[in-house]
């Protein structure tokens, strides 16, 4: 099977249209994760002294340094190089699940004009680690997948309309349970759907390390001194999201938000992390991964809908064993705040969530 890899890059020009070196930001990276020169210059196969020529080039583009030596303290970044950093954390917190998708669907089509395999499964989701880490365990397996990060709405449409085999959504555990089904009714087809879990997995607010705002609760986010991030409307996060803060009377709107809104968890994370927002509503390991603190408010149920008949068809059935296997479940239960104790488990939407029962 060929694979298609795409990794977001950019550009940073100066006054004059002189651009950063190439490789200064790779180099600001490993400088920042290793807390030394030396040892970034080797992480990224560089030497000592072209890496220091290259921030002399850098601090020629600045008219400023971008990192700042220290004796007995290794090298710091300066505010500049920070920046630096986190914008090209931002830019792939941001691009990476799009290109990913897009690779996907690269690949099926090469597939498809080489005719060397059958279709791929065809699966529709909102953006997650688990789904993540299924996509890298069927390529590493060599099963064909077409990917595409859709919102839980457009999931289910592309479902119903024979455009895809699963629709990937996730549902609150609990009170708020029925308020969400409620919202996704018309596009389920109870008496025919079935569930194939994933994981549960948990929602919370992300916010800085050591939380020096003290946010604790919902409510705290209403206080003037908090910024927030926003998840982009229409995601399956924001629903959940308004859904809780009606549950506890508390206006969407008296949130002060930042100017722009995320599409996935890792930008949230990766905003929050920069400084330029004091919290966020996000799963837990973008807010690992980036040094964050989380505090858990929600746990959900990750899983795929599919119609019944075609459980047993080639690809889903090659898909429920791989969900069903010792190897992904321990990978799944790798990422902060995942619980993969239902993983391959196939339901009915009735059993795997009684309360639709009264809504039929």
């Amino acid at each position: 099977m060929y694979k298609v890899h795409i990794q977001p890059g950019w550009e940073l020009k100066n006054e004059s249209g002189v651009p950063l070196p190439p490789r200064v930001v790779e180099l600001l990276l490993a400088v920042y994760e290793t807390g030394s020169l030396a040892a970034g210059a080797r992480r990224i196969g560089m030497s000592y002294r072209y890496a220091w020529g290259l921030l002399q080039q850098a601090q020629a583009v600045f008219g400023k340094p971008l990192l700042r030596m220290t004796r007995g303290r290794g090298a710091q970044l300066t505010a500049i190089g920070e920046r630096v950093v986190w914008a090209d954390k931002r830019i792939a917190a941001r691009l990476s699940p799009m290109l990913e998708s897009l690779a996907t669907e690269l690949e099926t089509e090469i597939e498809r004009a080489l005719r060397v395999q059958s279709l791929p499964l065809r699966i529709h989701a909102s953006h997650g680690f688990g789904v993540e880490t299924l996509r890298r365990t069927m390529a590493e397996r060599d099963l064909p997948l077409d990917l595409k990060y859709r919102s839980p709405d457009d999931a289910l449409a592309a479902l119903r309309n024979g455009a895809c085999d699963l629709a990937g959504l996730h549902l609150p555990i609990g009170e708020l349970e029925q308020e969400l089904l409620r919202h996704y009714l018309e596009r389920l087809a109870p008496a025919a759907d079935r569930v194939l879990h994933l994981a549960m997995r948990r929602q919370g607010l992300v916010v800085a390390p050591g939380n020096p705002k003290g946010i604790r609760r919902l409510a705290d986010l209403v206080r003037g001194d908090v910024r927030f991030i926003h998840r982009q409307p229409g995601s399956g996060t924001r629903l959940l999201l308004e859904c809780m803060l009606a549950r506890q009377d508390i206006a969407f709107a008296a949130i002060t938000p930042c100017d722009v809104e995320e599409l996935t968890h890792a930008a949230v994370a990766a905003y929050v992390a920069s400084g330029l927002a004091d919290a966020g509503f996000a799963l837990e390991p973008p807010a690992r991964r980036y040094g964050l603190d989380f505090i858990p408010m929600i746990t959900e149920h990750y899983f795929f809908l599919c119609r019944g008949e075609a459980l047993e068809s080639g690809r889903i059935a090659e898909l429920r064993e791989l969900l069903g296997s010792e190897s992904f479940r321990h990978s799944l239960g790798l990422l902060p705040g995942y619980d993969p104790s239902y993983c391959g488990n196939v339901q009915t939407l009735e059993e795997a969530f009684p309360s639709i029962r009264a809504m039929l």
